[in-house]
């Protein structure tokens, strides 16, 4: 049996009774999280071109609610919307050693499939773990060299949004081979866009979240897809990595909960800047330094940072902001934070972080290389204008799984992310708090918002 087969068999047969109960109660976390991300973004560009396009293209009304508006849609066009939605304000989870996005593109296309076919919670939230199990593989099984031109929650993200939807549509292993097929023949979504502040990154979780809705679908219906679309010689791996791991495909199914190492974001930023940002903010408390006092800062950072960071020197919108480290830095130092109305009123307007900014680069460091991407650590060196040299570490970033989040913090942000849009109101968001509490009891997540 290949790994790829053997991923599928444990597919098709994870039911709800195999879950620990804190897997599932941290699916209802990242459910909570992913869902406040979304209504972040309420009428920030470019959503309202998806939600226009979705208007154009699809039906007037339907069963799958597109989030931002709360419109009735066809399952494939709310999951478009909503894998946009969840993706713009940089404050979705992230997997660390697959690093990839789980959630703003395996709860897009679950939570439309499980509105269109009249699903339960407690399916819904059983497709969304084996979404978060088999893309967190399957990016892990890409390696390191994907990432570097690949978006891999892009990429890996079409086939993980294909497994959940496959789960709510209880296909058998053999049709689970097909789906990967059918969604991993979709795969795209490359880097470039970040040299041009452009908007490709909400169409990568948009597209992936939609295609492997459809995959799914059309594999129920009959479809077929090559059967060794990630191991074969003309499959993901060969066109898409040089140092992919087939055993990253199985390993621990089962016994390794891997959504369980999901990390939370803090800050509203690109989470390569993360490890660094707490880092400098934990060496200014401890030193009491203003960031006047500071010449310089060396952040010290694994490879990947440098080729996602690395592009952007002066950003020329929010969303190209959240890629520089220089700009996250100089929110963290001059205002103690780079949350989102940090980003949306100072990032480009703020003199003392433009300023700030100039005194930031970025330096490969051997020891959080080799750590990367199991473990993100934040290391920076500092200089201050009176000649000293300070350095600050951290080795697990606020939002890890060693440094969590709990359900209050979760709910604060929460309504931190709807406030800023304007989304819901206060009690409203209380409502949908305590509604994801209670998901595994929910009968049928039809009309649930």
């Amino acid at each position: 049996m290949s790994d790829t087969q053997a991923l599928c068999r444990f597919l098709a047969t994870l039911s709800h009774e195999q879950l620990p109960d804190p897997v599932l109660a941290r699916t209802e976390e990242l459910f909570l999280d992913w869902l406040a991300s979304a209504l972040a973004s309420q009428g920030a560009h470019p959503i309202p071109l998806f939600e226009r396009y979705a208007r154009k293209m699809g039906p007037d009304s339907g069963p799958a609610q597109v989030i931002v508006n709360g419109a009735g849609s066809s399952a494939y066009f709310a999951a478009l919307v909503n894998g946009a939605a969840s993706h713009l304000v940089e404050q979705d989870d992230l997997h660390n050693s697959s690093v990839l996005h789980p959630a703003t593109v395996v709860f897009p296309a679950a939570f439309a499939a499980a509105q269109d076919l009249r699903k339960s919670g407690r399916e819904l939230l059983l497709a969304s773990v084996a979404g978060y199990e088999a893309g967190i593989r399957i990016g892990e099984f890409m390696g390191r060299s994907h990432y570097r031109i690949f978006h891999t929650s892009a990429t890996v993200g079409t086939l993980a949004a294909a497994v959940a939807v496959g789960k709510l549509l209880d296909l058998d292993a053999e049709q689970f081979i097909n789906l990967l097929g059918s969604a991993g023949t979709q795969a795209a979504g490359l880097w470039e866009f970040l040299r041009d502040a452009a908007d490709s990154k909400q169409l990568h979780t948009a597209k992936a979240a939609a295609d492997g809705l459809l995959a799914a679908y059309m594999t129920a219906d009959g479809l077929t897809g090559a059967r060794n679309i990630l191991e074969g010689d003309q499959g993901l791996a060969a066109g898409m990595s040089s140092d992919a791991d087939p055993r990253r495909l199985s390993d621990r199914l089962g016994s390794r909960w891997a959504l369980l190492e999901t990390s939370f974001k803090f800050h509203a930023s690109c989470r390569h800047t993360h490890p660094a940002a707490d880092a400098l903010l934990q060496l200014m408390q401890r030193e009491g330094l203003e960031h006047q006092q500071i010449a310089t800062v060396q952040a010290r950072v694994h490879q990947a940072a440098i080729d996602v960071l690395g592009r952007v020197s002066v950003p020329a919108s929010v969303h190209q902001a959240k890629f520089s480290m220089g700009t996250v830095l100089g929110l963290i130092a001059v205002h103690g934070k780079a949350g989102l109305p940090e980003f949306k009123t100072l990032a480009l307007n703020d003199p003392a972080v433009a300023a700030f900014r100039d005194k930031v680069c970025l330096c490969l460091d051997a020891e959080v290389d080799d750590a990367y991407p199991q473990r993100w650590l934040g290391r920076v060196t500092v200089t201050t204008s009176d000649g000293r040299t300070l350095h600050g570490a951290i080795d697990e970033p606020k939002g890890d799984p060693g440094n969590t989040l709990s359900r209050a913090e979760l709910a604060d942000k929460f309504q931190r992310l709807a406030h800023f849009s304007g989304a819901r109101t206060p009690s409203q968001v209380d409502a949908l708090i305590q509604k994801t509490w209670d998901l595994r009891n929910v009968a049928s997540m039809t009309d649930w918002l």
